[in-house]
């Protein structure tokens, strides 16, 4: 690490690249071979043509080059080269929760900064827009160890502006940013409303991957009595009886159908969902995510 690095983020560096390693040693030892890059992209290229053989699929035929009269010619593609990739991260106030020693925002920026290590790697170009209900940061896709750890640091530094969220608007903004088609990585808590229409235009354009953030106690709200609940976003404070049955009830049926519309939007457009945990260990779920998309040969 470069002596001009603080010592905090040298630290900070040092754990990520841990975590990355496990990562990989896991996916190498479960595949039974090297690490297939999880920034390459899902589909195929054109790549050239070729005179027609018996066999080929007649849909695969480039008319417009057979129909300058030297023969029937097909069209040949390519895997995807690697492609450029987007973290798409949610920074509003929302993710401040957590189980008392890991907020959802702690294990946001974990994915983020472990995505940037593993990027620079494997010579990827890795980008990132933070957002709230606007841009909180944005950091256009680099490559190398020196990016890596610029992103690192500028992320684990920020203070965002806005403490409300606006996934739809943090899409809509992202879409105008990616100019071609690129991996995104969607990590949000989503307790918010009225996204589909951005979340199924970012699936139909781009490679993406959803990764859904929570905390137990958002599920599971704790018996404690009379007490003051304040919005995370909206500062609003409001007494509450949390041994109420019905109240304990009514959180948990709000979070479950959330968490189900989010995972029916990402079923309907086969995008790659992972569903993370303040509590325990994220990185067996991530190395089960690398492992599908390697071998159902869509990463997602």
């Amino acid at each position: 690490m470069n002596p001009s690095v603080p010592p905090a983020l040298t630290d900070l560096v040092r754990r990520l690249r841990h975590l990355e390693i496990r990562i990989r040693k896991a996916v190498e030892a479960q595949l039974q071979g090297d690490f297939h890059s999880v920034f390459k992209g899902t589909g195929l290229e054109f790549d050239d043509v070729r005179l027609y053989q018996y066999g080929d699929e007649v849909r695969a035929i480039d008319w417009a080059v057979s129909s300058k009269g030297h023969g029937t010619f097909i069209k040949t593609y390519k895997e995807e080269k690697e492609q450029q990739v987007l973290v798409l991260l949610d920074v509003s106030a929302s993710l401040d929760v957590g189980d008392g020693q890991r907020r959802k925002l702690d294990v946001a920026r974990d994915i983020a900064g472990l995505l940037a290590l593993s990027a620079a790697r494997q010579g990827s170009a890795l980008g990132l827009f933070a957002f709230s209900d606007q841009k909180e940061l944005y950091l256009p896709p680099g490559k190398g160890p020196r990016a890596a750890v610029a992103l690192i640091s500028r992320l684990f530094a920020l203070e965002p502006v806005s403490r409300r969220t606006g996934v739809g608007a943090g899409i809509r903004q992202a879409l105008g940013l990616l100019k071609r088609r690129s991996l995104v990585v969607l990590v949000s808590d989503f307790i918010d409303g009225n996204y589909e229409r951005e979340l199924t235009m970012l699936a139909q354009r781009h490679d993406l991957i959803v990764v859904q953030l929570l905390a137990p106690r958002e599920r599971d709200f704790p018996a404690l009595g009379i007490v003051p609940l304040r919005d995370a976003e909206t500062g609003q404070v409001r007494w509450v009886n949390t041994s109420l049955a019905s109240f304990r009830a009514s959180v948990a049926a709000t979070a479950e159908r959330q968490e189900a519309e989010l995972i029916n939007i990402c079923r309907r457009h086969r995008t790659g969902f992972l569903s993370l945990s303040t509590e325990g260990d994220f990185v067996p779920q991530l190395v089960n995510l690398f492992r599908h998309r390697r071998q159902s040969g869509r990463r997602g």
